[in-house]
C-alpha cells in the first residue's frame, strides 16, 4: 500500500500498520486499537450520553472497520475513516432507538397535534430490529464465552445482568477499583477477540 506523503507522520505509521493488519498481524489490529479506542469511546458517549451504549458502539466500530479493513484507500488518514465508521453506526443506532418509540406531539396524518411533546416506547418493536437485536445478542455472547471466566462473569453481569459496579462489587466481594480495571480489560479482550473473529477466512 503507497503512504501518502501529504499524510501526518502518525497518518502514514497508521497505514503502515493496516498493511501489517491485511495480512493477519494481531499485534498491528491491537495497535490501532489502542491508538483510537478511547477517542472514539468518549466521541460516542457525546453521541448517546450512555456509557454502556458508547463502549457497544464502540466495539461494533472496530468490528466493523476490522472487518472491511480491506476496503480502506490511502487518500485520505485511517483515523478519518474510523471515526466516519463510528460516527454512522452511532447514528443508526439513535435512529433505530428512535424508530422504536411513538410521538405523541403528531396526529395520524402527520400533522401536528395539540397534545403536548412527549415520546413513549412503541409496545412492540418492529420484527426486523427484534431479529436483529436477538441476532447480535447471539453473537455478542458467543465472544463473551471465549474469556477467561472472570472476565466473563464481570461482562455477564455489567451488560446482560445491567449490573451497576457497586453491585458487582458488592456480588463478587472484590473492590469497586478491581471491578473498574478488569472491565476494561475485558473490553479489550473483546475487541480483540471481534477482530479475529472479523478477519476473512
Amino acid at each position: 500500500m503507497e503512504l501518502n506523503p501529504n499524510l501526518s507522520l502518525k497518518a502514514q505509521q497508521d497505514m503502515d500498520l493496516v498493511g501489517k493488519a491485511r495480512k493477519g498481524d494481531q499485534l498491528a489490529y491491537g495497535e490501532l486499537l489502542g491508538r483510537y479506542r478511547d477517542a472514539i469511546y468518549f466521541m460516542l458517549l457525546k453521541m448517546v450520553n450512555s456509557p454502556i451504549d458508547a463502549e457497544d458502539l464502540t466495539i461494533e466500530a472496530f468490528g466493523k472497520a476490522f472487518k472491511n479493513i480491506d476496503q480502506y484507500t490511502p487518500n485520505y488518514a485511517f483515523s478519518t475513516w474510523l471515526f466516519k465508521i463510528a460516527t454512522n453506526n452511532c447514528i443508526d443506532h439513535i435512529r433505530k432507538k428512535r424508530a422504536s418509540h411513538v410521538s405523541l406531539d403528531q396526529t395520524l396524518d402527520g400533522e401536528d397535534s395539540l397534545l403536548p411533546s412527549a415520546m413513549i416506547q412503541a409496545d412492540t418493536l418492529d420484527p426486523e430490529l427484534t431479529m436483529i437485536n436477538k441476532q447480535k445478542v447471539k453473537h455478542m455472547r458467543n465472544i463473551v464465552s471465549k474469556l477467561k471466566p472472570r472476565y466473563r462473569q464481570l461482562v455477564e453481569l455489567r451488560y446482560f445482568k445491567e449490573f451497576s459496579y457497586e453491585e458487582i462489587a458488592t456480588e463478587l466481594d472484590i473492590p469497586i477499583g478491581t471491578v473498574k480495571a478488569q472491565l476494561f480489560r475485558a473490553r479489550e479482550l473483546l475487541l480483540n477477540i471481534l477482530s479475529r473473529s472479523m478477519e476473512k477466512p
